[in-house]
């Protein structure tokens, strides 16, 4: 495994292209962990890694199958499992088109493979971009098919829970929850946020085991550590992380990870939207791609504080 470094006077990032252009560790200059830290010697898959890439599709399919234009698409579930969870790009080797001091994008072809787990043919694309405190991630899905394809993306980035000993608030606004399944899968169409996973305001995830999925989210999350008031601020912290993202990751996932670490996971649609849809259930936002049609956002980190 070979990782590329692109750094800044905030940043350093760490990318390997062998396991889906997925970020290995970032940090702020200081080598303070802005993501949980990694051991390369102990990578064996993007799991493994700082934060990787979802797509086509992300988190889970119920049963690794799902309705679609008056087909039944099956898919083959993962090891030990019935389905199939975060897209088929995240273990697989990217390109590197362009790596420059602080810039590199990454691109997959799935025609280059002939075991891939997904039927439609299609290319991504990942850009990093360090400029000032942030770090942007911009992700590129497009059907290179002859049919419409149903389609979807995201990132899953597992968060440094803890700095200098202190956990951190967390907040965040979305419009809806989703009750799901002993497997994480919805039940349903989302609901009203139950007081313990309103994170409207900041406050501490604390001991809590969560693994939710949020609609209509408003783009924004923070991270923020020390309980201390900034003056003309509307969160606490004198260390603060802030996640912004595009209109079409309308999705937000809260994942407290067994390591540790939190993970907020901006998604273009629901976990299990495919089935959700097929039921017809409003929105989950799931999207369909026509030939040579792309889905794109962008998702930026920003260091705020005393990093």
């Amino acid at each position: 495994m070979k990782a590329v470094t692109v750094q800044n006077e905030y940043w350093t990032l760490d990318i390997v292209p062998e396991y889906g252009a997925s970020i290995l560790n970032l940090s702020a200059a200081s080598g303070r962990p802005v993501l949980r830290p990694v051991d390369p010697a102990k990578v064996e898959s993007s799991s493994d890694t700082g934060c990787f890439p979802l797509m086509p599709y992300s988190n889970r399919i119920r049963d690794a199958r799902f309705e679609f234009a008056g087909r039944t698409v099956e898919l083959r579930p993962k090891s030990g499992s019935t389905l199939v969870q975060h897209g088929d790009v995240r273990n697989r080797p990217w390109q590197v088109e362009r790596v420059s001091d602080t810039h590199l994008i990454g691109t997959f072809d799935s025609r280059e493979f002939g075991d891939m787990n997904w039927p439609w043919a299609f290319t991504a694309c990942l850009e990093y971009l360090l400029h000032g405190p942030h770090c942007d991630i911009a992700l590129t899905l497009t059907n290179v098919s002859d049919e419409a394809m149903p389609a979807g993306m995201g990132l899953h980035p597992y968060f440094q829970r803890l700095q200098d000993g202190q956990p951190p608030q967390v907040q965040f606004g979305a419009g809806g929850w989703y009750p799901t399944d002993e497997n994480s899968l919805p039940l349903g169409g989302s609901q009203a946020i139950p007081a313990n996973l309103d994170f409207g305001v900041a406050r501490p995830v604390g001991e809590a085991q969560i693994d939710a999925v949020f609609a209509s989210w408003d783009g924004t999350a923070r991270l923020s550590w020390s309980g201390v008031g900034w003056p003309g601020r509307d969160w606490p912290g004198q260390r603060a992380l802030t996640l912004t993202a595009d209109n079409v990751f309308s999705h937000l996932v809260l994942f407290t990870a067994p390591d540790g670490s939190l993970a907020l996971e901006p998604v273009s649609h629901a976990t299990d939207a495919f089935n959700l849809a097929a039921r017809g259930v409003a929105g989950s936002d799931m999207k369909v791609l026509s030939p040579g049609q792309s889905l794109a956002g962008a998702v930026r980190l920003s260091l705020d504080g005393d990093w």
